[in-house]
């Protein structure tokens, strides 16, 4: 059965292997469906891979082999919660070693250029805090880093 809701995501020919890396790095995800074209469209020709169906997570995705038309921003990401700094460190590297770019925040870019928050769970506690002072020194904390260290936000946060 199909989902009712499925996230598209763009793709300069290559959502294939985008697919393949995402069953392979992240739990719960999967490759379906391959839909080669019945004819020739724009950015492509007949035969070639138009769209993949896939999941990330547990969320469904299509991969849409759509041109260069149209490359991926910042404006769209997965945020991903990870439970300590081991899961953090094997996902943030997964993603950086394989062509990949860090940015701030916890944020990185994989090599197709979809952008990812690699967020521990206990950076989302810290800066929900109650207690203001302690959100702010987790939140200043965290704008310091690239890849997230749960030990230093954790010390920022307790004061």
């Amino acid at each position: 059965m199909r989902p009712k809701n499925t996230i598209c995501l763009w793709f300069n020919g290559d959502a294939l292997d985008a697919a393949r890396f995402y069953a392979e790095t992240f739990p719960d995800s999967a490759v379906g469906a391959v839909l080669h074209a019945p004819g020739d469209y724009p950015d492509g020709q007949a035969g070639n891979v138009l769209t993949v169906e896939f999941t990330v997570m547990g969320i469904p995705c299509l991969g849409l082999n759509g041109g260069p038309a149209f490359p991926q921003t910042e404006a769209f990401s997965f945020q991903v919660a990870t439970d300590d700094q081991a899961e953090t460190d094997r996902l943030w590297h997964a993603i950086i070693d394989h062509g990949g770019q860090p940015s701030a925040c916890g944020w990185c870019k994989d090599r197709w250029g979809l952008n990812w928050q690699i967020t521990p769970r206990l950076l989302m506690d810290a800066i929900h805090d109650p207690d203001r002072a302690a959100a702010r020194r987790a939140f200043e904390a965290m704008m310091e880093m690239t890849k997230i260290d749960v030990a230093a936000v954790e010390r920022a946060w307790r004061g």
